[in-house]
């Protein structure tokens, strides 16, 4: 069943595969695909719930979108109290926008000493986004900021990010390979026709 909003995931994903006919500079997609996501998670009233449940594996990875020539995917990241990631990578550019709690992101970098932290943890709340991409980094890891809650981010990336091979890190900087699916099997109605039209892209 669908939110009785998810009119406004209809609306992100029409002005996202727009840019992305217009544009393939990745700077020009991370700014104003940023202020489309930034939009997005302004608003916490589309989100069907079955895709912001947590499982018992580290986080949930939910499919809301993929395109159809697979140049950018939405998924939502639910993250249980304690619950996050291993140290890992995306091998293509990334948004990353909280819709519900807080997540800290601890960024890495690979040198020929191991991996190593490249700054202090970031901290994003609920309607905050972060840019992940080999570009300008693309090594981190991610964890639930609060230990008594779930917390819900909308992540949007420049392929279909549950077949790309990335790899996972230990503390040597060792990569281990592995493609993460998703945790669902069915994604939302985005074109039932109760929705609201989708807004045109003005970029």
């Amino acid at each position: 069943m669908n939110s009785p909003d998810i009119f406004r995931l209809r609306a992100f994903v029409y002005d996202f595969a727009a840019l992305l006919s217009q544009t393939r500079d990745e700077a020009r997609i991370l700014e104003i695909g940023g202020a489309f996501l930034r939009d997005l998670v302004s608003h916490d009233d589309w989100l069907p719930d079955a895709f912001a449940e947590t499982t018992s594996a580290p986080y949930a990875q939910h499919l809301l979108h993929c395109d159809s020539l697979e140049r950018f995917s939405v998924v939502s990241f639910v993250w249980g109290p304690g619950q996050g990631t291993p140290v890992h990578d995306h091998t293509v550019w990334g948004l990353i926008g909280v819709l519900r709690g807080a997540e800290i992101s601890q960024p890495y970098r690979r040198s020929s000493m191991g991996l190593a932290p490249a700054g202090p943890p970031a901290r994003l709340e609920t309607g905050q986004v972060q840019v992940v991409s080999p570009r300008v980094g693309d090594i981190h890891s991610v964890t639930n900021a609060h230990g008594d809650r779930a917390s819900v981010s909308i992540h949007v990336y420049g392929a279909n990010i549950g077949a790309v091979e990335r790899s996972t890190f230990d503390s040597q900087g060792t990569p281990k390979r592995f493609v993460s699916g998703y945790s669902n099997t069915w994604t939302p109605n985005l074109w039932a026709k109760v929705s609201a039209p989708p807004r045109k892209l003005n970029a």
